[in-house]
């Protein structure tokens, strides 16, 4: 069969990319230079999905350990950090009480568990004998805690109703005040001591693990009786006063039971019904969406970081095929005289281009890849990247290419044979 004029001209797609590798190898320290910008775009997009898949699978399962659908009705608005002065409104609040958390569960009918709570977030001295823990948080509770907090103990039991009722000096610690104070024995039994006063254990709660940095285990539970005897301080309101937890007995009556936990309070604090609550509600699935919205943020600066690099790069592949059209006009020249066509000229252009940028793809997909992959060695950061993210990495790398490479490939294949072939 006859072929028509100029067929074996015509390079197949695998050929022009082999060519462009042989060019990019002939140039190595061009093509580096001219591929750092695809590179570190490609990178910085894996690494900040990774970074923020890794931190959602850790918000998630650190929430899911306080349970996903805890509603918590405090004195003070929940905010990041906990500095600064609170404003005078808050400060004028009246505090829950005791009596508060009682109608709560006396009335509501959507709770499975109400839970007063108090929390001393100062250092308190905690030991056994010659063993100290390393600043252990303090709370005061019920027997309600434990199933408001997903908490269970792993050893021992949780406090009793007589416990709250005698002000008993027992107490529940974390895994790590465990450990602290009770290094290879069983804590069961034994006494220690807060901040002078002492308290036998009766239970070790079961290990939650850490959360931004800090341990959900250095902790420490008394009787809420116990705790107002001890630091009176926080019931005669000191700044953190009473905190009331409560769980919906079924995950879909979690609106209902704040709406009817929120009028119960409001009905006891005399509130008319054009007047603000004068207290703060919190939930944990607000806060994980706060978290992620941050996060949304961040990676969002990050990404259009990761968006001008690209730009920046494919500045430097259409500069460097720009350059290579004058360099290369008599090759153009040739291989139309020979019977090429403008299309065959602008797809192999186009083909170095895309080639080009691929390369810088894939070497920033490895580089994100490679610092997810330390970060979960390193740090225990459970990150990783999803499938899409390494497509859609190379897939960008390799538009970046089609972009920068059309303007060179159709200025090439303008060339005028003659005058290519007469080019010095």
């Amino acid at each position: 069969m006859a072929q028509r004029p100029g067929s074996r001209l015509r390079l197949s797609w695998t050929e022009n990319v082999r060519f462009a590798l042989v060019a990019m190898r002939a140039q190595k320290l061009r093509s580096f230079l001219t591929l750092l910008g695809v590179v570190a775009g490609v990178a910085t997009v894996i690494m900040m999905v990774s970074f923020v898949a890794g931190f959602d699978r850790s918000v998630s399962k650190a929430f899911s350990n306080f349970g996903t659908h805890l509603v918590q009705f405090q004195k003070y608005e929940p905010r990041f950090g906990g500095g600064g002065e609170r404003p005078e409104e808050e400060k004028n609040r009246h505090d829950l009480t005791i009596e508060d958390a009682a109608a709560l569960k006396r009335l509501g009918t959507y709770a499975a568990a109400v839970s007063p709570e108090r929390y001393l977030f100062a250092t308190v001295e905690v030991r056994a004998g010659r063993e100290v823990a390393n600043g252990p948080t303090p709370i005061g509770a019920t027997p309600e805690y434990a199933p408001a907090n997903n908490s269970s103990v792993q050893d021992g039991r949780f406090l009793i109703d007589a416990d709250v009722r005698h002000a008993a000096r027992v107490v529940v610690i974390g895994a790590d005040v465990a450990d602290a104070l009770f290094p290879h024995r069983d804590p069961i039994g034994r006494r220690m001591q807060v901040d002078g006063i002492d308290y036998q254990v009766v239970g070790v709660l079961d290990k939650k693990g850490a959360f931004l940095g800090g341990s959900n285990d250095n902790l420490f539970v008394i009787p809420i009786t116990a705790f107002d005897e001890q630091f009176p301080q926080i019931r005669d309101g000191g700044k953190d006063t009473l905190h009331i937890a409560t769980v919906p007995r079924q995950a879909e009556d979690v609106d209902k039971m704040i709406e009817q936990e929120t009028a119960i309070l409001r009905t006891r604090r005399h509130l008319r019904s054009n007047q603000a609550n004068d207290f703060a509600t919190f939930t944990s699935m607000e806060m994980m969406r706060n978290f992620r919205q941050i996060t949304g943020g961040i990676a969002a600066v990050m990404i259009l970081i990761a968006g001008i690099s690209l730009v920046v790069g494919g500045v430097g592949v259409m500069n460097i095929m720009l350059v290579n059209v004058p360099q290369r006009t008599r090759e153009i020249g040739l291989r139309k005289a020979l019977g090429a066509t403008k299309r065959d000229i602008a797809v192999q252009f186009l083909a170095e281009a895309v080639t080009l940028t691929g390369v810088g793809g894939g070497l920033g997909i490895a580089i994100g890849l490679g610092a997810a992959l330390l970060a979960r060695v390193a740090f225990n950061f459970q990150a990783a990247a999803p499938l899409w993210s390494v497509l859609l990495g190379f897939g960008v790398s390799t538009t970046v290419g089609l972009t920068a490479g059309l303007w060179p490939a159709m200025k090439a294949a303008r060339q005028d044979p003659i005058e290519a072939l007469r080019y010095e």
